[in-house]
């Protein structure tokens, strides 16, 4: 059964756009990442702690919309995603996020195949950057052994694409 579903991936490659396409589209709701909002009060010089704050307030704010009853319910990121922020910013992440335990039913993990766009809170725009994230990305899922789906694609191409691989998950 799934009722989580998690988008995943590197900056820049179209999640809050298509989490919005998705709700509507399932009617629904969607729980935004924090990080962003997080950055945007505080900046972009986190700390570990800053970082744990943000997985601990995404994971508080997942389970208040689960309890509100929404099915399925979208991610726009996860603490697994802030766990990756670590990796690229330290090299190392706290305990905290192997102990986390409140993974999604499925990951879409997004491909770096949008252009990247500076909007004061991204970092890491090099091609070398994008994919170091991407390929860290990736590992997270394959290490958890989630539940995972690759979406690529530009505009209408990329929200089909996730639509299939929801679709096909929920066939089996």
């Amino acid at each position: 059964m799934i009722r989580t579903i998690c988008l995943h991936g590197p900056e820049s490659t179209g999640k809050s756009t298509l989490i919005e396409q998705l709700a509507r589209h399932y009617d629904t709701m969607f729980v935004p990442e924090y990080g962003r909002t997080f950055a945007e009060r505080r900046g972009i010089d986190f700390t570990m702690a800053d970082l744990v704050t943000i997985a601990e307030t995404h994971a508080a704010m997942t389970q208040s919309a689960l309890a509100s009853g929404a099915d399925p319910l979208f991610l726009d990121t996860d603490p697994l995603m802030t766990a990756v922020w670590a990796d690229m910013l330290f090299g190392t992440r706290d305990r905290w996020f192997s102990a986390w335990k409140g993974t999604a039913d499925l990951y879409l993990l997004l491909d770096i195949d949008l252009p990247w766009v500076d909007d004061g809170t991204r970092m890491f725009g090099t091609r070398d950057m994008r994919q170091r994230f991407f390929d860290l990305s990736k590992a997270e899922l394959e290490r958890r052994g989630v539940r995972w789906a690759l979406v690529s694609g530009q505009g209408e191409a990329r929200f089909a694409n996730a639509l299939a691989a929801i679709g096909a998950v929920k066939r089996k």
